[in-house]
């Protein structure tokens, strides 16, 4: 059976490498710690390895509404609890009175330590209070270097998972017939924009799928992609609920509210 007809041929690699990391499980019974995956990549994760092999798969991203989670393989005999995945969380100690910071300075400060995005979690913001979760072997290395974000001066706690900020994304589900998954017709279904202006959107480099710009409008889009289009936030497709009669797409989505 050919695997990669499932996905799309850009997956390749990190399908091959969650196979790969399965094989090690199975054969030297040691889990296996991944860094924080998008919802994209927990679902091949999930999809891959299954739920009734000699391997078993969970995800946390050290709260239970998480976007990004790490992904914790193991031997069926064994089980796994919340400090098998090893996810640290920091608050973020700032002037809030004078200065107010925003979630993509936060991100731009962490992306510039020269790690990997999969080395960080969710960052979450409420009413001035900011934290980010972390993969714990990084988290003394985050500690030392990061002292501004933005212009203000920050100052690192790292606090108890326990003590994260709940910060409930809301989604307003809606149905949608389309006549075909590809990017540009999705994106006029979803935000009530002409074929035209969706094009342009995506060929002006405005549009991500899955925390990537696509400037392909002829893109396909798949079941638990996040599409974002810059002025216009976020939106999942949930489910495909198949065909209609007439050929058309029938698709639960979610729009960020």
């Amino acid at each position: 059976m050919n695997i990669y007809q499932h996905f799309r041929p850009e997956e390749r690699d990190y399908i091959d490498k969650v196979l790969q990391w399965k094989n090690n499980v199975e054969t030297q019974y040691t889990p296996k710690l991944t860094d924080f995956l998008d919802p994209r990549e927990q679902h091949i994760l999930k999809l891959l390895i299954g739920e009734n092999g000699d391997v078993n798969c969970k995800l946390f991203g050290g709260s239970q509404d998480n976007e990004r989670k790490r992904g914790l393989i193991f031997p069926d005999y064994l089980t796994a609890n919340e400090d098998d995945f090893q996810i640290s969380l920091f608050e973020i100690q700032y002037p809030a009175k004078f200065v107010t910071i925003e979630h993509r300075q936060v991100l731009g400060t962490l992306m510039s330590l020269g790690l990997k995005r999969g080395k960080f979690g969710d960052i979450l913001m409420k009413e001035g209070q900011i934290q980010f979760f972390a993969a714990m072997e990084v988290s003394e290395y985050i500690k030392s270097n990061v002292e501004s974000i933005g212009r203000a001066g920050v100052k690192l706690i790292e606090a108890d998972i326990a003590n994260a900020l709940a910060v409930k994304e809301r989604w307003e589900e809606m149905e949608l017939t389309v006549s075909s998954m590809r990017l540009d017709t999705v994106i006029s279904g979803i935000y009530h924009v002409s074929r035209q202006k969706s094009q342009l959107m995506i060929q002006q480099g405005l549009v991500k799928v899955n925390w990537t710009i696509i400037e392909n409008p002829s893109f396909l889009c798949d079941d638990q992609d996040m599409i974002s289009v810059r002025g216009y936030g976020r939106a999942k497709i949930i489910r495909i609920d198949g065909k209609t009669k007439k050929e058309k797409w029938r698709i639960s989505v979610g729009k960020q509210k």
